[in-house]
């Protein structure tokens, strides 16, 4: 039995080579950048487009409010009520001024955090989700640890120079993939102004975003500035173009905006969502149909490998109706999963998916998942500076 099927995953794998998709290199030629560091994402594979230096650990200044916010996205009630403690009130750094034991939403502080870079902001939402800056700050490692973001340690929940708080450009632009997924985190850093009650006072707060990407590029949708003397200028940009999502990350850049353009630019025009397969067409020659279309950023001139692995029919798969198991791989590296089933069966997309249904390689089984942001619809339904520093 297991040479039939050894012969028969054999026969697949060969009769598929076919398919292979001509691809660019993983970082194809160099994009001209002031950056000590740089990374460029496509948001929904999660693939790194571009790298320079993009694994060396490096202090990234106010880049670490995107990680407080989705920590505290997914840990917290947006509704909550936070009062600005004797912490909050007194730290350093840029600033949305908040007033000792006024209170705020939570969700309005993230605003002032992302779109202003509030420190005040970071300690109390830190205070009141992880019931102490240190608590929050525990938090935040261990979602780093979740994300395999292995060069990445955080110190404090807003980025001001502390000894070991650092993380690489790589890391942090699979951060903000991550990030970006979630609807109220991207919601909040696309925001170009907003204007929030301001307790006690007869005049509203009106918060304009840092970000001036924003206006800058055409498609911008995010995400985040950063800067203190150590770290220099840091800053986190993201786009969308044609239905793509990209983010580009640079530390310590002396001309950030236009590094970002050209990063961006070179992402869109080199690398195109690509489909491996189609929802509703049969597998190659296997008769078989996928659970879902399967897309990922490519550029010319590398090779897809598509290999076929068949499921016993007494395994739990097997018993699922499952008949096989697509592996994408790319330079030998896995780039995502595919589940495959007869025609009929209720989870096989025949013809009846939407025309952008699609899922990258990076959805490992071609499955949609809520993963932490199933609960995100309640939680929005609950509601509704200082220079040089962080």
């Amino acid at each position: 039995m297991n040479r039939i099927r050894l012969g028969l995953v054999f026969l697949l794998a060969a009769a598929l080579l076919n398919l292979s998709v001509p691809i660019g290199p993983r970082t194809a030629a160099a994009v001209a950048a002031s950056a000590e560091a740089a990374a460029l994402i496509d948001v929904e594979s999660g693939r790194i487009l571009y790298s320079h230096n993009g694994n060396k650990p490096m202090r990234i200044a106010s880049l670490t409010k995107i990680m407080t916010a989705i920590v505290a996205i997914e840990h917290g009630n947006l509704g909550d009520r936070v009062k600005t403690g004797i912490n909050a009130y007194g730290v350093e750094g840029s600033s949305i001024y908040l007033k000792l034991g006024e209170e705020q939403s939570l969700l309005h502080l993230l605003y002032g955090l992302m779109l202003r870079s509030g420190n005040d902001a970071a300690v109390a939402i830190a205070e009141h989700v992880g019931g102490s800056v240190e608590g929050f700050v525990q938090l935040m490692n261990e979602k780093a640890e979740q994300l395999g973001l292995t060069g990445t340690t955080f110190k404090n929940p807003h980025g001001l120079d502390a000894d070991g708080h650092l993380s690489t450009a790589e890391d942090v632009a699979r951060l903000t993939a991550y990030a970006l997924k979630h609807p109220v985190f991207r919601e909040i850093v696309k925001t170009p102004s907003i204007r929030i009650p301001n307790p006690g006072e007869t005049w509203d707060h009106l918060w304009r975003n840092k970000n001036k990407m924003l206006h800058l590029y055409p498609g911008a949708d995010g995400v985040k500035t950063g800067y203190t003397k150590s770290a220099g200028r840091c800053l986190v940009s993201s786009a969308t173009r044609d239905g793509r999502q990209l983010a580009a990350v640079t530390l310590n850049a002396s001309n950030d905006w236009s590094d970002h353009a050209r990063l961006l630019d070179y992402g869109f025009s080199q690398f195109a969502w690509t489909p491996l397969y189609r929802a509703g067409e049969p597998f190659g020659e296997t008769g078989w149909y996928g659970s879902r279309s399967f897309y990922y950023p490519l550029a010319e001139g590398e090779q897809v490998i598509r290999e076929v692995v068949p499921v016993a029919p007494d395994s739990l798969d097997g018993r699922l109706g499952v008949k096989a198991v697509v592996i994408f791989r790319l330079g030998g590296e896995e780039i995502g999963r595919l589940l495959l089933y007869e025609k009929h069966h209720p989870l096989a997309k025949t013809g009846l998916a939407e025309p952008d249904d699609r899922t990258a390689g990076a959805s490992p089984g071609g499955l949609v998942r809520d993963g932490p942001f199933g609960m995100w619809k309640r939680l929005w339904r609950g509601l509704f500076t200082v220079p040089g520093a962080a």
